[in-house]
Parts: structure tokens; sequence; C-alpha cells
């Protein structure tokens, strides 16, 4: 190892390759099956079950847990499953803690929910190492549809699709299927290319032609979508980066969070990552936080994440919180950046305090600064590149019911769709629901 924390400005390997595999190994393996037996026996299996109301795609979660603890976790799977075939990786990624396992009535009343979410990965897991696909398509319909995005809305979408019987070929901008979830999501949620291995298993169900390196305004256009298929759904997630709005945001080692993630993600060898010893991210979200715990693990010395609004307004859940607290990241609350110093690369970060009023956000005369190497930028995501005609609602683009948009036979779902919460498992289920709308549509049962 020729670099260390120590080691001034940006580098690589400033930790040992069995250090940055123990960093980057799996953060909540999977249970063993006596354990999942164990956890599965602590439910209450409620008749009107509040998880169930909590979880975004409806998981009958006291029937698989019930089906863990008879001892047929394959069974528990396909519960699973047949509403969000991703269970999967959401069994990683959720946040659980915010979702079905804060409305668990363990939690109310004993502090200590149910694991709901590592006996979704036990089950899911278990099911999908037989290499088995738990569901059958349904006869050809002689419809076809184009999905637009390979993310976690557009493959749930798809997957349902042909899974009735339908013709579906999805397009994305990227070298691989997967989206966030193959792109966007910390390397120890999801170690060991799961994200592609889930991808392969749910293509299983036939009838889903992937095509990559393609997108709207790259090789595609909606009309000649909606003119080759009989209907479209747009899944193509945000690929905008919000800026600063700081003088000298454009100096060098100034990046954008998401990418660093991606590109941490498709390394296979931590050690080449380049690195700062001091690091700042900006931002209140699971993309900050993934950024600032990763670039610890990597191996910085000094990780700040720095967001304009206090704690309890953090969209990271308290448990991410926690977690980067854990690993000897800093967390500052109030304060938001006025401008980045350097002379070519960022050398400091100047920020101003922040305060809440009735007239918004407003920024103190107080300011401080913090040294800097690299600089990543994690206040939200935009829309870019939406085709043209459709009607937009908060940035977005607008959808009724199901996710319809207001060009007839196109839908869309997912973070680029109106309403709803940018998680993995709202996608899914707008995914899914596009694409029961768009079957019922096909098959003339809906209007």
């Amino acid at each position: 190892m020729t670099h260390s924390p120590l080691t001034p400005g940006i580098a690589a390997g400033r930790l040992a390759a069995e250090v940055l595999a123990e960093n980057f190994s799996d953060i909540a393996p999977r249970l063993e099956p006596h354990e999942a037996r164990v956890a599965s026996d602590r439910c209450y299996f409620c008749h009107d079950a509040p998880c169930m109301t909590a979880c975004p795609t409806s998981i009958d979660i006291p029937l698989f847990i019930r089906q863990i603890s008879t001892g047929t976790p394959e069974a528990a799977a396909k519960t699973i499953f047949s509403q969000n075939i991703l269970g999967g990786m959401c069994a990683r990624v959720c946040p659980t803690e915010q979702l079905c396992e804060e409305a668990c009535v363990r939690e109310t009343a004993e502090g200590k929910p149910v694991e709901i979410g590592r006996l979704q990965r036990f089950a899911t897991d278990t099911l999908m190492a037989k290499g088995v696909h738990p569901f059958v398509r349904a006869k050809a319909t002689g419809k076809t549809v184009a999905v637009v995005g390979a993310g976690p809305a557009g493959l749930a979408a798809a997957h349902r699709l042909a899974m009735k019987g339908h013709d579906v070929v999805v397009y994305d901008a990227r070298k691989k299927a997967g989206g966030l979830n193959e792109y966007g999501i910390a390397s120890y949620k999801s170690p060991d290319d799961f994200a592609a291995e889930e991808v392969a298993w749910l293509l299983k169900i036939g009838g889903i032609r992937v095509e990559t390196g393609k997108a709207i305004g790259k090789g595609l256009t909606l009309e000649g979508l909606s003119k080759d298929h009989d209907a479209v759904v747009l899944a193509v997630g945000l690929a905008g980066v919000n800026a600063l709005r700081a003088e000298g945001e454009a100096l060098e080692n100034v990046l954008n969070a998401v990418d660093f993630i991606a590109d941490l993600r498709q390394q296979g060898n931590k050690a080449k990552l380049d690195v700062g010893r001091d690091v700042v991210v900006i931002g209140g979200g699971m993309t900050a936080v993934d950024a600032a715990v990763q670039s610890k693990l990597l191996g910085a010395e000094n990780v700040t994440i720095v967001y304009r609004r206090n704690q309890a307004q953090m969209s990271a859940s308290a448990y991410e919180q926690e977690h980067a607290a854990s690993v000897g990241v800093r967390i500052i609350h109030n304060a938001a950046p006025v401008k980045v110093h350097g002379n070519g690369g960022v050398a400091e970060v100047e920020f101003a305090y922040t305060e809440s009023g009735p007239d918004g956000l407003k920024l103190k005369a107080e300011t401080f600064r913090l040294r800097a190497d690299q600089v990543m930028k994690a206040i939200g995501q935009t829309l870019s590149g939406t085709p043209e005609g459709l009607k937009l609602e908060g940035g977005k683009i607008a959808v009724t019911g199901a996710g319809r948009t207001s060009i007839k036979g196109v839908w869309a779902a997912g973070d680029c769709a109106s309403g709803g919460e940018d998680l993995t498992v709202t996608a899914v289920a707008e995914g899914r629901d596009a694409a029961e709308d768009i079957h019922a549509c096909l098959m003339g049962a809906a209007g």
C-alpha cells in the first residue's frame, strides 16, 4: 500500500486490500435457516396487519412470515414476488425501519420490531438461489409494449406485462440494466453483483428484450415508440443533478455524488478508486449518506455531511444517519454552501449558518469553512430530456391514476413521475400498477 488516510489530496489505495474487502462486505448478511425460524416466531401474524399498510407494494407480510415459520421459504418468496418482483433488492435497500418495521406492533410494544426486511431477504434469496422463476407467462396477446428505463419501475412494469402475455422491449441509456439498483446503491448493501443477478432472474419470465445504449433523444423518439408499440412506459428516473448555486462549484474535484457512487459500484478493485483526504458531502438524503460512508470506507481521513436544515428534516432515515456516524462521518446541520474556495482545485468550502422562518430558509451572517480536497453534491436530482408534449407537474411527468400521462397510450412510473416518494419500493409499486392498467386498456377492460 503506497498511500494512507493521511496522504494529502486525492489518492487511490488509502487502505489495504483486505481492509477494503471487509469494509465493503455485506452489511446485513442473509439469515441462516434456524435464525429465520426464530425471527419469524416473533410475529403475531396480525389479522389487520399495520405492516402491510405501511408497505408501498402491500406485500402480505404476516403470510410470508408464517410460511417461513412453517419451513416453506420458497412459498414465502412467491408471496413476496407476487407483489414486488424486486423483493430481493428491496429487502436490502428499503428503509424498513421507516416503513413496515416502524408500523410493527412489536415495535410499538417493545421497541424491537420483527425483522421483516431480513426475513424477506431470507425468503427471496432462498428461492432465487435455486435458479427457478415462480411465475409462468400467460398466452401471448400479440401486443407489444416499450419500456424506457431499466430501473426498478421499468423492470417491474416489464415483468408484469410479460407475465400477462405481452411482448416487451426495455430500453436503457446505460450499458447495464438495473438503474439505481445497479448504479446508485451503496456497494456494501448489494455486493457480489446481486443487482445484475436479479435482473437476469427476472428476465426468466420470458417475453422481455433489453436493449442498452438507447434512450429518448439517443436513438429513440416518443413518437416512434408510440407508432411501433401498443403502449409506452416512461421509467427514465431523474438524470439531472441540481447545482449548488455557490461561487466556485466549477472547480476541479467538485463532483456529483451519484457519479461517485456509480463509479464505485462498477469498479471491482476498490483500491483503484480515488478519494480525498478531506471529503465534504453536501445534502441530506440517502445519496449523501451513501457517498459519505463509502468515502470513509475507502480511507478518507475526514468526511463531513453538511445539510441546510435540521436533523429531523433530513430525508435519510435516522438509522442511516446513525450508521454514518458509526463509521466516523460527521454531520453538520443548518448550514448551506456560499462559496467553494481553491486555485484550480477545491481547497475549502465556505458555509453560512441557516435558520427557518415564515419566509423560508434564510442565511445568517455567521459563516465557517471546511477544508476539502473533494466535494460531492447530493442535493437532489432533476428530470432531463423530457419528450415534447408531455404535461409536467412539480418538475416531473404529470400522471393520473396508475401512471397515465397527458399523452394517450403513454404511461410514466418511478422517480420521473409526479407524486409518490423516491424509493425503490415505491418505484416497483408504480411500475407494477402501470402495467396492470396498460393490460386492462390493451385487453379492452379499461377506458
